[in-house]
């Protein structure tokens, strides 16, 4: 598997993991148009060798859950699942935040129940809002997750979408395994985060690696996957790879073939040239 694996805690991943939101309906609402491709994907996922599935009950909502438990479970030894809570869904697939004590302790047992798990591997706390992370101490539902992690229903526990600052609160309160952020070849906002992540054992895992909604653009990027013979996300995922060992991927996609191609990309050797040349995308 391109990376080898990282550390979570206790728990051992493939630093390729896998994304499950795509494979709720259309704005990550309602069920998949093909229900048995998406299964098809997750039996893939394992098939490939990934163990770190990223996934939310939020995702359909409880869609992406209830298809994970569908297709793999009793889940395979060594297959780790991750989820986030802290936002819920509206009839207008809206994100409207849900961080009250008891707002997470709801969410946490949906997960449970939806995933079909009697704990779960490790939960981040999702702050801020669409636009990105937002100043403010986490410390309240931060810690309503930390009681949740002391009864056994949560065995490590992240952070997603926070500042710097966030990251620093949550670590004087309880060990954080993870921090998941908006980064990729052309948005460089967390590199200092990144290296003292690294410094720290703490793994970094980057939403939207590939852009999101608006793919990645960039003639050097395209540059050099004209030289490597390889699509322009292969190498955007093979460079973030390089960019550091902590650096997880959880690229998402509702097709295998897609699914095959992430991984073989994320193998690509990038010779020196090809990494400048990469890295002043984002500077």
């Amino acid at each position: 598997m391109p990376g080898g694996t990282w550390t979570l805690g206790d728990l051992t991943v493939t630093r390729f993991g896998y994304g499950a939101m795509q494979l709720a309906g259309p704005g990550v609402m309602g069920p998949p148009a093909d229900p048995d491709a998406a299964l098809a994907v997750l039996r893939e996922v394992v098939a490939l060798g990934i163990t770190h599935i990223d996934t939310s009950d939020a995702y359909g909502p409880h869609v992406t859950n209830r298809l994970i438990r569908q297709a793999l479970h009793p889940y395979p030894e060594g297959l780790h699942l991750v989820t986030k809570v802290g936002a819920t869904r509206d009839a207008q697939g809206g994100w409207p935040t849900a961080r009250e004590p008891d707002q997470l302790r709801r969410a946490v047992e949906e997960n449970l129940e939806n995933l079909g798990v009697e704990a779960l591997d490790l939960v981040n706390l999702r702050l801020g809002d669409a636009t990105g992370p937002r100043a403010g101490s986490l410390a309240e539902p931060f810690e309503a997750l930390v009681a949740l992690q002391r009864k056994g229903l949560i065995r490590h526990l992240g952070l997603s979408n926070v500042t710097p600052e966030q990251v620093t609160e949550a670590q004087s309160i309880a060990p954080v395994v993870c921090v998941q952020n908006l980064y990729n070849l052309a948005y460089r906002q967390d590199d200092a985060l990144i290296d003292r992540l690294a410094g720290q054992g703490v793994a970094y895992v980057p939403y939207f690696p590939l852009g999101g909604f608006s793919p990645l653009q960039s003639a050097a990027l395209s540059a050099v996957a004209a030289r490597r013979d390889a699509t322009p996300m292969a190498v955007a995922l093979a460079w973030l790879l390089r960019r550091s060992p902590n650096i997880l991927l959880i690229p998402g996609t509702s097709s295998v073939a897609h699914l095959r191609e992430n991984v073989a990309g994320a193998g690509l050797t990038l010779t020196a040239d090809d990494l400048a040349a990469l890295d002043a995308i984002g500077r």
